[in-house]
């Protein structure tokens, strides 16, 4: 079919062609006249190539001035320095288009340029000796990097210097070679990508999610779904536009892989429903639980089932279970009736409560033993255990008594995580789920409150294994109007505001209590980042230019988000009954759709953002926390809450502002930021962005000055955020841990501590398990006691983002936590 194009280039590019050959001359010549061009008169492959030609000839004859002093720096042989002076040959890797990882081989790109060479009339061909120094300065700039490189970067790089030679005939057949062989890799990607990862061969794949073991055939058949999701998502899903602002790195469309079926993010389980209504798990009913040990084991198979269904984190609350501690203290007191009418022993009220009491202890322990071993020996149709948080809020519980129990709850998980679970050596570690959450409050952070010790045993047990995390009764209070937990890691909802609007019972809850405000039971729909660092290097510092591109890009990821939404809209129950039929998030009738669940603040659908501290940082030349910036972030941070309830009003859809945690992300847009932009110093020099809001991980701060600092910030990211500082080992410095729970009560909503939690299987070290480099100039991790780096004899526990991670993380994620700097 014939294609008509009318394209206008600039004078510069239109003398830049001059740098080509004739033909490609005349045809742009065309182009710059306003003339009409027929693409089928033309060959498929053409005009990209014409247009990559002339972007590459018009960056040379720009940057001219620039070309002696790099060729000057390449030359210095930096590369090879390290190889001369110590004796040792540096083997460098690459990452091929399939993920998998192979050794540098500089022959590949001598023959590469040789083949084109061939195709090219004799006086025009490039000698042999010029050919194996562009190979060797390629692989001397490789040697340089602090990443591993591509090899779509290294074909980058290839052209350059052929173009560098003046060789723009052979430059032309590179391209043209390059751009048809892509077309043809175009109808089997993915089928390669599967296999590599298969085969384990998929570096990308193995460190794209810490919580995934790739090497085990079901976690393999979920990254074979996903990589087909992808593949469908990008092909008919999404809009050309999006894809590419997503393989750009200028927006993150998150969880394509499992964007192809109808599935949401992440949510708060009504679990209270379920228990005390009952449900329905793989078509078979389940009534009300007679013991609190049955309603733990009822709960774990509600977090497996709701896990399979979505993408996301859940959460669910101890308050739920705390009612079934008084159903089994009935229970063991009828049970002792029965003994004394049996055997004529006559027990007294003393004597039956203390009986009552150890049993009742036996039986929460052996409850929540239950729900800790579960969840993290549990496989999910994801892949891996349930992402799951737990909620501990004593003032949630109804009345006093409950509020007893639940404590005694409480303290049997804060016992049980400190003890942690063993490896498979037989080593106490800390297990990655569930996550656990407590809420400082009122009676519980004071010395004198009635639930200090719990506070204290928390305090305790976060120096050892990195949770719980903590959220402030108080600045919760004054911020959202009700405490509610996040959904999973760091989500929250927006405040109920259908149940004053008098919309009733939209979910058609079991539990649904008229005029009481609902959040268990309520989602979200899904996530769109925005990349600030790229808005801001896309401005080259014009402030002006700045907010045109921001307002563009946000409109972008707008568009982008209500493809998801849309992606939802028609969902009928039936998917998922386990969620939309059996009250973990409402009770529909079979074949019912959705789509009432989608509006009205039921749920929410989330703008994430990353890197406002390198976005800062580019446009004033300061950090986000110098005085002078600080204004300039807030903002950033403004405009885009200002944006969400633009849409919101247009849409009766709650968008809200969410701080992306960026677990893999943050390498990929710091290879998209270095590719767009080259090396910033402070900006794009890292393998990593800075997550959301957060102070920069190489600065000095210390605990409080970081976490007032940020709550300024937390309070403008209402979709969810979780600020962070980094401590030593805090074991035997307790009253230190107080002294900070007390000031994130006082001060910030929602914050976590972290510390170090690993353990050597070979040697039993246990401590802190050190990154260091290797000869491959790859981040490794290694035992500071025996020396070990096999990462499957070891066990590291590190926050990653909101979570914990124990699979390991990407060269970027392990450079972030490599350079995490003390805060107390």
């Amino acid at each position: 079919m014939s294609v008509k194009y009318k394209k206008k280039f600039s004078e510069p590019r239109r003398r830049a062609s001059i740098a080509c050959t004739p033909v490609f001359h005349r045809v742009f010549h065309r182009l710059s006249t306003d003339s009409i061009i027929d693409t089928a008169r033309l060959p498929n492959y053409i005009y990209p190539i014409m247009k990559k030609t002339l972007d590459i000839a018009y960056f040379l004859l720009k940057m001219a001035e620039n070309t002696q002093k790099h060729d000057a720096a390449v030359s210095s042989g930096s590369g090879h320095f390290f190889a001369e002076k110590t004796g040792i040959e540096r083997r460098m890797k690459i990452i091929k288009r399939n993920g998998e990882e192979v050794l540098f081989d500089s022959k590949k790109i001598i023959t590469a340029i040789s083949k084109a060479n061939k195709e090219v009339p004799l006086a025009e061909q490039l000698s042999k000796s010029t050919i194996e120094q562009i190979a060797k300065r390629i692989e001397e700039h490789c040697a340089t990097v602090n990443t591993e490189m591509n090899v779509e970067a290294i074909q980058d790089l290839v052209e350059d210097e052929i173009m560098k030679a003046s060789a723009f005939t052979i430059a032309k057949k590179y391209i043209t070679y390059r751009y048809q062989h892509a077309l043809m890799r175009k109808s089997n990607s993915t089928d390669k990508q599967i296999m590599s990862l298969l085969e384990c061969q998929n570096e990308e794949v193995k460190q794209e999610n810490s919580n995934k073991n790739p090497t085990v055939v079901s976690v393999q058949r979920d990254y074979m779904a996903g990589e087909v999701s992808k593949d469908i998502t990008k092909r008919f899903l999404l809009d050309d536009e999006i894809v590419k602002a997503h393989n750009d790195g200028i927006i993150h469309f998150h969880d394509a892989d499992y964007f192809a079926q109808h599935m949401h993010n992440c949510d708060l389980v009504n679990l209270e429903d379920m228990l005390q209504n009952g449900t329905v798990i793989s078509g078979t009913k389940i009534d009300k639980p007679h013991s609190f040990s049955t309603a733990c084991n009822i709960a774990t198979q509600i977090i497996a089932q709701v896990a399979s269904s979505q993408y996301g984190g859940q959460s669910v609350s101890l308050t739920h279970l705390a009612p079934f501690v008084e159903v089994s203290r009935q229970k063991f007191f009828k049970e002792i009736e029965e003994v004394e009418s049996q055997t004529g022993v006559d027990y007294t009220d003393e004597q039956k409560k203390a009986i009552v009491e150890m049993r009742l202890r036996d039986e929460i322990k052996r409850g929540v033993q239950t729900i800790q071993y579960q969840v993290v020996t549990l496989m999910t149709t994801n892949g891996q255990a349930p992402f799951v948080t737990v909620f501990m809020y004593l003032n949630e519980a109804r009345n006093e008594q409950e509020k007893a129990d639940l404590a005694m709850v409480v303290e049997e998980v804060l016992k049980q995580r400190f003890q942690g679970v063993k490896n498979e050596a037989g080593f106490w570690v800390a297990p990655a789920f569930p996550k656990l959450i407590y809420v400082l409050e009122d009676d519980n952070i004071e010395p004198d409150g009635k639930y200090y010790y719990l506070t204290e045993l928390a305090a305790k047990c976060t120096a050892r294994r990195l949770v719980p995390d903590y959220i402030s009764e108080k600045k919760m209070k004054e911020l959202k109007g009700d405490v509610y937990t996040c959904m999973g890691c760091r989500s929250f909802l927006t405040p109920d505001r259908f149940t004053g609007a008098g919309l009733g019972n939209i979910a058609n809850a079991g539990n649904y209590e008229e005029g009481k405000k609902k959040y268990y039971g309520r989602f979200n729909q899904g996530v769109v980042t925005i990349n600030l660092v790229d808005v801001a290097c896309s401005s080259g510092r014009d402030m002006d230019a700045f907010w045109k591109i921001f307002d563009e890009r946000l409109e972008l990821c707008h568009k982008a988000l209500m493809i998801r939404h849309k992606r939802l809209l028609g969902t009928p129950s039936d998917v998922a009954p386990i969620l939309w039929q059996n009250g973990a998030l409402a009770r529909l009738k079979k074949g019912e759709t959705i789509d009432k669940l989608l509006f009205n603040g039921y749920s929410t659908i989330s703008l994430g953002y990353a890197g406002l501290c390198e976005c800062v940082r580019y446009m004033t030349g300061k950090s986000h926390t110098d005085p002078s910036a600080t204004p300039f972030a807030l903002d950033v941070m403004r405009r885009m809450n200002e944006k969400c309830a633009e849409w919101k009003a247009e849409s009766n859809i709650d968008f809200s502002l969410y701080g992306t945690p960026l677990e893999s992300t943050t390498y990929k847009f710091a290879k998209c930021l270095k590719k767009r932009f080259g090396e910033i110093e402070g900006v794009t020099d890292k393998n990593y962005i800075t997550n959301s809001y957060h102070v920069h991980v190489t600065e000095p701060m210390d605990a409080f000055t970081k976490l007032t600092f940020e709550s300024q910030f937390q309070e403008l990211s209402p979709g969810g955020a979780v600020s962070y500082v980094e401590v030593p080992n805090m074991e035997n410095n307790i009253p230190a841990v107080m002294a900070l729970l007390k000031h994130i009560y006082e001060n910030i909503m929602y914050a976590e501590l972290n510390t170090k939690s690993d353990c050597c299987q070979k040697c039993g070290y246990t401590g802190e398990i050190r990154i260091v480099t290797d000869g491959q100039n790859k981040l490794v991790w290694k035992c500071p006691n025996c020396g070990n780096t096999d990462q499957s004899t070891m066990n590291v526990a590190r926050r990653t983002c909101g979570y914990i991670g124990t699979q390991y993380w990407n060269q970027g994620r392990t450079q972030e936590i490599k350079e995490r700097v003390l805060h107390l």
